[in-house]
């Protein structure tokens, strides 16, 4: 291994001395190279590789690089370059090539080197990387996507990019992406020879010996691409990406209206495919264009194509009656809504329409929970609070066992300050499974708070606890207990909690909460504070080392504390905490002691 190591710092040594030679580097830098390289060879040369060697010694190598570039950068000085530049990336690309030999499924240790490559135009390098890497990971389209577009990009090889995709998709027969991106490629040929061509014949040359076809002039190498893909990736979405990259060549128009053409006959049944088609209306322009452009006339151009949009939707949802297309509709409305624009006229027009799909979908009952909402927060910014009321109540029948759809109707009531929320609430409590019933019970006793008597807010905390699950009673058993304190003083709170301790689960929360109250208090007794700290350590002593450190820091600062106390809580700590708890609340503890906690 040694005379291996040595070896290769002997081969390091001319480029050393260049270096040195010509000025870049002085004779202590070069010992420091010499003395760093030595000890990551040895690294290397182990019989136990470690990746992360490799890539600690390329880095190395490519910041040596850079260094080497600055130098030359400030001194002007760009000769021997062969010598050393050179020497160096061939070292690198051997440690690359090595490292990918052992690990060659790491696929971020190729990209690393494809990085590599294309940061030091090292192409003819990067070329076999590409074909050694595509070798044994061709499972992943997105490297070929790579390749091909270095192909293309780089070194403008459209030959090269068209074979790589087509060997991909041998590999890959029903990839979308694959097929889009060699979708663009063609285009991007035939777009690369039309400019070719209009070159040569500004400047009169002769095209005899250029072949330029009329076919691929007119991107009919895409189309055929396009027609290949159609019958083997089904879906309306693959259709639309290959339009909107169409879309961005100005000679694809006939290419264009195959691909709508396409669309509308195999998805007539698919929202998506409506959706565009309304929406393409918007890009078309005004029916009847005008010269002048003046504010009212672009407002009224505006409306005359969002006019042009509904119609299409109104189509659409004869054609295809389903919930995801009254969505797509919906949407569309609410966009065109929320766009700002200074013309009331306009504004009001598309709340209007918006409202009014809104209703026709809920004819149809087929507006979705999520939409509901979206209806009752448009109708509550419009001030139309009795329609509001209505679609709420609408909204409960449709989903009668959502929470949230509950919820909703609920907020608007209290909104509205209408006088039937107690009724709502208990029609929702009737509908509504125990579990998962927390949200209402929590805005039903909010609401109680501000409006009933404590007598009645109390009697529904303690309704509350008996109609949730176990679990959700604990955040009723917070809230109660901090109502009560807030609203009926601390004799009474502390009768609350000797009872709610009756009846597990608990939350630490719930203790905390009884351990400030007590604090708050003038009279503070240890006494007290024991006890809830022994009632939650019975609870939550093996799980949180922070309750344990409270405990004694109580004990440590309280005027009636016993520091004596002390050794027998940590002791007690020890035996109860569980796994690596016990190291840190041991670290803890003595940060404790040492006064940095």
């Amino acid at each position: 291994m040694a005379e291996r190591v040595e070896q290769r710092l002997e081969d390091r040594i001319p480029e050393l001395e260049q270096l040195e030679r010509v000025g870049l580097f002085t004779r202590k830098e070069i010992r420091a190279v010499l003395r760093k390289a030595s000890a990551l060879e040895y690294k290397i040369q182990r019989r136990a590789l470690r990746k992360e060697d490799f890539i600690n010694y390329i880095q190395y190598e490519v910041n040596l690089l850079e260094l080497i570039k600055k130098r030359r950068a400030r001194t002007g000085y760009l000769f021997k370059k062969e010598e050393i530049e050179h020497s160096i990336l061939h070292r690198v690309h051997s440690l690359f090539n090595r490292a990918i030999g052992k690990w060659k499924d790491d696929v971020q240790l190729w990209l690393s080197h494809v990085a590599f490559c294309k940061q030091w135009n090292a192409k003819h390098q990067l070329s076999k990387v590409f074909s050694t890497m595509l070798a044994i990971h061709s499972n992943k389209p997105e490297l070929w996507i790579m390749a091909a577009k270095w192909e293309m990009e780089t070194r403008l090889s459209s030959e090269n990019a068209r074979h790589l995709f087509l060997r991909a998709l041998r590999f890959h027969p029903e990839c979308p992406k694959l097929y889009q991106e060699y979708f663009r490629m063609e285009l991007m040929h035939a777009e690369k020879q039309r400019k070719e061509k209009k070159e040569f014949e500004q400047a009169k040359m002769d095209l005899g010996e250029f072949n330029y076809s009329e076919e691929i002039l007119n991107g009919e190498m895409a189309r055929i691409v396009y027609r290949d893909a159609s019958q083997k990736i089904k879906g309306v979405k693959f259709q639309l990406a290959v339009l909107s990259i169409a879309k961005l060549f100005d000679f694809t128009q006939d290419l264009q209206k195959e691909i709508l053409e396409s669309l509308q006959a195999r998805y007539a049944d698919d929202p998506l495919m409506w959706d565009y088609m309304a929406r393409r209306e918007l890009e078309l322009g005004s029916l009847q264009p005008t010269e002048h452009t003046t504010k009212q006339k672009k407002v009224s151009e505006m409306a005359q194509r969002e006019e042009r949009c509904c119609a299409v939707f109104d189509e659409a949802v004869r054609a295809v009656p389903t919930e995801d297309m009254w969505k797509c509709y919906i949407t569309f409305c609410l966009e065109r809504y929320n766009r700002k624009t200074n013309s009331e006229e306009l504004k009001q027009k598309r709340l209007e329409r918006t409202l009014s799909v809104f209703s026709k979908a809920h004819e149809s009952s087929l507006l979705s929970e999520a939409l509901y909402k979206h209806w009752l927060q448009l109708l509550l910014d419009s001030n139309l609070s009795e329609k509001a009321v209505e679609v709420a109540e609408a909204a409960t029948r449709h989903f009668s066992q959502s929470v949230e759809t509950w919820q909703m109707r609920l907020r608007v009531l209290i909104q509205l300050k209408r006088d039937d929320v107690t009724q709502c609430f208990e029609e929702a409590i009737k509908h509504v499974m125990s579990q998962g019933s927390l949200p209402l019970w929590t805005l039903w006793v909010e609401w109680s708070e501000g409006t009933n008597s404590k007598e009645d807010t109390e009697a529904l905390y303690q309704r509350s606890l008996h109609a949730t699950t176990p679990a959700e009673s604990v955040t009723m058993k917070e809230m109660y207990l901090d109502w009560t304190y807030r609203n009926c003083g601390y004799k009474k709170v502390k009768r609350l909690f000797t009872s709610l301790c009756e009846n597990r689960p608990f939350s630490l929360d719930f203790f905390r909460k009884m351990i400030q109250i007590e604090k708050e208090q003038e009279s503070c007794k240890m006494l007290r504070l024991r006890e809830y700290y022994e009632r939650a350590l019975r609870e939550f002593g093996s799980t949180n080392t922070d309750l344990w450190l409270d405990y004694i820091k109580e004990e440590l600062s309280h005027p009636q504390g016993k520091p004596e106390n002390c050794g027998s809580i940590h002791w007690r700590a020890m035996k109860m905490l569980q796994g690596d708890l016990v190291e840190d609340f041991v670290s803890k503890y003595t940060l404790l002691q040492t006064g940095h906690l």
